[in-house]
């Protein structure tokens, strides 16, 4: 606890190159992660000087995170937006939004980034896993938990806890190339091989009516900040089936990721069959 709080106070250009030299060290040093991610990465035609990038970003994300959960309030300039003129409209109807984004650049600060610039009109409840040592977990708890945002644990409560949401119309945050517990997703492709895909985010498309936005935070060089870029959904094709639903969200995904290969988190398993269920609290 005592070094997070300390990192957190390092200028972020610094933690961004310590946070390069871990990433190259981590692949360095662990045959498997470094086998996944140049393989996935070379599936999904990253090329070399990407797959690279996407080493020394892997390293980048882990190093931010002080700096994020425990900066002072207030992104300032830190953060730009491009493409932020389609939220206004769709928040003022009041009908729900689902934010969704892949692990692609600093997905942290784009929920930080949302609630500081919307969530006063519309906030957040973004799902997240709850970490497993009790003093992180009130870390993650009390870093998450910001004004316009509120967490979510991964499991029935949670979920019930974004439907309120979005029936309020307020707004909720998801991974959608996070892989689910048993019976919670459907396989379709990803990058052209069979990926266990989350079903959540079509339910909740189903049951509200809400719309949907794409967004992802980049990563700038040197620890100059960040990009949250918006982008649209396709709505998805009337009465489809869950593995249809989860093979437009993929290609959405696949977009997305394509737009920075480098910044993707290609050593996340993805390709991995799914958990047991966890039991709601």
């Amino acid at each position: 606890m005592t070094l997070i709080r300390w990192m957190s106070r390092w200028p972020l250009w610094l933690l961004h190159a310590l946070g390069a030299l871990a990433g190259w060290l981590a692949f360095a040093f662990s045959g498997a992660y470094r086998r996944r991610l140049w393989a996935h990465a070379g599936a999904a035609g990253a090329s070399w000087a990407q797959r690279c990038g996407a080493v020394a970003g892997a390293g980048r994300m882990l190093f931010e995170i002080p700096w994020l959960w425990l900066r002072p309030p207030g992104l300032g300039d830190w953060v730009r937006w491009e493409g932020a003129e389609l939220l206004p409209a769709l928040l003022q109807e009041r009908r729900g939004l689902l934010l969704m984004t892949p692990h692609l650049g600093c997905f942290e600060v784009v929920a930080q980034a949302y609630a500081e610039r919307f969530g006063a009109q519309a906030p957040m409840t973004a799902l997240y896993r709850p970490a497993r040592k009790p003093w992180l977990r009130e870390l993650v708890a009390a870093s998450r938990d910001r004004p316009g945002l509120q967490a979510a644990p991964a499991n029935l409560s949670g979920v019930r806890q974004m439907l309120r949401a979005l029936k309020k119309g307020e707004c909720v945050g998801l991974l959608p190339d996070q892989v689910p517990p048993e019976g919670q997703g459907a396989w379709a492709p990803f990058f052209g091989r069979p990926a266990y895909t989350m079903t959540l985010a079509t339910r909740l498309i189903q049951q509200t009516g809400a719309p949907v936005v794409l967004l992802w935070g980049e990563r700038l060089p040197w620890g100059r900040g960040y990009i949250v870029h918006v982008r649209p959904f396709a709505p998805l094709p009337p009465d489809c089936s869950p593995e249809q639903a989860c093979e437009h969200i993929n290609r959405h995904m696949e977009a997305l990721i394509l737009e920075a290969p480098q910044q993707y988190l290609w050593g996340y398993n993805r390709y991995k069959g799914p958990r047991a269920q966890e039991q709601a609290s």
